[in-house]
């Protein structure tokens, strides 16, 4: 029997055979690709002829074709559809992966090869982007040990394999932790609710098997049950479930994990010549350096501080006019701050859901995006790997561009939060490659589904991902899409947000679910009057995750990680009632891998630019002005990597922007 993962795809737009494709055909299909890969890689390395850019680095990027299809498709499912044997698989090939990366980046031959064509670069004629990509292709062999030798080079590779399996233990048990807790909600529980939360309560009932409505840790519904529950004994139990996740001791507990994953990326570091991981890391992003990243964020927090402290004593306060004595607490907040919010801004997010179905929301996004790039969106009729995920051809003047799928919906066997990814990645080399992009979300079901304001900026922002990987436009696939410095990666997508916030589009598109009626005017004001409401508390639950995450990163790892966020946060004077957004134990942005290690400030930074990125349009005219569209595509959607990412920036805007707009945009330029 054939293996489909092994096969020329015959299916439209060469999706991978989901119907064809099963379990069982992952592990071989992954010898195969390894196999496959190091023939490849000893091809290059022990070729006699002479290195040049074709016959080495062009080669190497080529190398991992079927390699990059396999883990593609196996990857996207294990995320999004786990089950006990893909998560066997997920540590089963952990090591073997990373073995095989420090194969290729330990081969002194092929090393040796693109090295020389760096020393001579100036003498091989090459484009551009040629130019680009050798500089990349040989900083990232140095920074991952190839001019390491002996016993330091095998300490690395140690190193990484024993962290490569630490982060698929990380997110694995995080999301046994999220899958197997459930809070059974009587029909007296339910009193206080309104109709969007009991509708999702009793969906994931039947979707968790249970009889009745359940509250779980899905942040569609345990946030909306928070903001809403007049119950405070189940909004607090449903609280320390929620922040409990990763720290429940037994198999689960992701303690022990960080603790170690600290370690060894201190080892990582100190064994490549740096001082701390996060001098490592941050060396290729944008912030360069710790204290850049530092100046920003205390920059923010102060103000933010200020201004949730002052937002907690009016809470505190409507606490007390409910007959409760005591301090405010975390699972207190959001319920006061809807009652607040309600009676301030005359805004109720039950009133506000039926405006934002998710159909309607899909279809703003794509209509902003034709408006914006004359993309257009097709249903396609394919087969898919859940009945959930759904998919559209998008075409820009009859021209194929790529494939879209959306899988929109929260499930037991996917992690939470939101992501974009592609199964396939756009490049030139070696044939004209159109990508296949993927937007993950964690929606709560419906008949119909209704989103928040918060969700639909969510549903926004990965749309934004999937224009940077929809619109590239380069030649070699390392540096496609969103292959960019982490602390840029999130403009287009933060940037994409601005769009909901356009009053022409919630006029076209926020309509009543069952009436079909625009949104009122007055309801819109209100919403887009409000949308620096508790900024507060939104900017110190972020900031402080960051902060934890830097201090873990910057200097000695810390022996207790714990101890030390905890450390971290009382000496920035964290507020009582306030929460990190991401606790060490389920902060799987730092511990599931490395992307966003030493890297979560990444949105913060990324924010300067998108305020200043959106003033742009309005500078121009409007925010759909063309001539602006067309500027950011060029400069930053269709370029990937393909630049330092200032230059990118500079060349769309003409300058880089100061935190002034970041300040303005959060509601906190006048905080005290």
């Amino acid at each position: 029997m054939t293996n489909p993962l092994l096969e020329t795809w015959d299916t439209p737009f060469g999706l991978p055979p989901f119907d064809r494709i099963a379990d069982g055909d992952f592990a071989p299909a992954m010898e195969a690709a390894l196999e496959e890969g190091r023939a490849a890689i000893a091809a290059i390395a022990e070729n006699p002829e002479p290195a040049s850019f074709a016959n080495t680095v062009a080669a190497l990027e080529l190398a991992d074709a079927l390699l990059d299809r396999v883990a593609g498709v196996f990857y996207n499912l294990a995320g999004s559809t786990s089950n006990p044997v893909r998560e066997g698989l997920q540590r089963e090939f952990a090591p073997k992966l990373s073995a095989y990366s420090s194969e290729i980046t330990n081969n002194a031959a092929l090393f040796a090869r693109i090295d020389d064509l760096w020393q001579r670069r100036d003498q091989l004629e090459l484009t551009e982007e040629e130019e680009r990509v050798l500089y990349l292709t040989h900083r990232s062999f140095a920074r991952s040990g190839a001019a390491l030798e002996g016993a330091a080079r095998a300490r690395l590779t140690e190193v990484k394999a024993r962290l490569a399996v630490l982060g698929t233990e990380f997110t694995q048990n995080l999301l046994a932790d999220e899958r197997d807790w459930t809070m059974p909600l009587s029909e007296a529980d339910l009193e206080g609710l309104p109709g969007f939360v009991i509708d999702a309560a009793r969906a994931a009932g039947q979707e968790k098997g249970h009889e009745g409505p359940v509250v779980t840790l899905s942040r569609s519904l345990i946030v909306p049950f928070l903001q809403f529950s007049p119950r405070r004994d189940l909004r607090e139990r449903a609280w320390r479930a929620w922040t409990a996740r990763g720290r429940n001791g037994g198999a689960t507990d992701n303690r022990a994990i960080a603790a170690e994953i600290l370690t060894l990326r201190e080892e990582r570091a100190r064994l490549l010549g740096y001082e701390s991981f996060a001098a490592y890391k941050l060396e290729t992003e944008m912030a360069g350096n710790p204290q850049a990243v530092r100046d920003l964020l205390m920059r923010v927090w102060e103000p933010a501080r200020a201004q949730a402290m002052a937002d907690a004593e009016r809470l505190e306060a409507m606490l007390h006019e409910d007959g409760i004595n005591g301090a405010l607490e975390p699972w207190d907040w959001r319920y006061y701050s809807e009652k607040r919010r309600a009676a301030e801004h005359d805004l109720n997010e039950a009133e506000l859901k039926p405006y934002f179905r998710l159909e309607a929301m899909i279809e703003a996004a794509f209509d902003c995006a034709n408006r914006l790039f004359g993309l257009e969106f097709r249903p396609l009729d394919v087969a898919l790997y859940h009945p959930d995920a759904r998919a559209w051809e998008v075409t820009r003047k009859g021209a194929h561009v790529a494939v879209f799928i959306g899988d929109y919906f929260a499930r037991g066997s996917k992690r939470s939060g939101a992501w974009c990814s592609a199964m396939r990645s756009q490049k030139k080399l070696g044939g004209d490659v159109r990508p296949i992009v993927v937007n993950v979300c964690n929606f709560a079901k419906g008949d119909p589904a209704l989103l928040s304001y918060d969700d639909a900026r969510t549903l926004f922002h990965e749309f934004g991902h999937a224009l940077h990987q929809m619109l590239s436009d380069v030649t070699h696939g390392s540096i496609s899409g969103t292959s960019v410095a982490r602390d840029f990666v999130e403009l287009p997508s933060q940037l994409y947000e601005h769009w909901l916030e356009v009053p022409e589009v919630l006029d076209r598109h926020a309509r009543h679910a069952e009436t079909g009626a625009p949104m009122p005017p007055a309801l819109r004001d209100r919403l887009l009057a409000a949308r620096t409401y508790d900024m507060g508390f939104q900017t110190v639950e972020y900031v402080a995750s960051a902060l934890v995450d830097l201090d873990f990163h910057d200097g000695p790892a810390p022996a207790d990680p714990m101890a030390a966020e905890a450390e971290t946060l009382a000496r920035l004077g964290m507020p009582r009632a306030i929460g990190m957004r991401h606790a060490t134990p389920h902060f799987a942005h730092v511990f599931a891998g490395d992307g966003y290690s030493s890297g979560y400030y990444s949105y913060m930074w990324s924010e300067v630019m998108d305020a200043d990125a959106f003033d742009a349009f309005e500078e121009a005219g409007g925010p759909f002005d063309a001539e602006t569209a067309a500027r950011l595509e060029q400069f930053i959607l269709s370029a990937g990597g393909s630049r330092e990412a200032d230059q990118l920036y500079t060349a769309f805007r003409g300058r880089m922007p100061g935190v002034e707009a970041l300040l303005k945009g959060r509601g906190l330029d006048k905080a005290a």
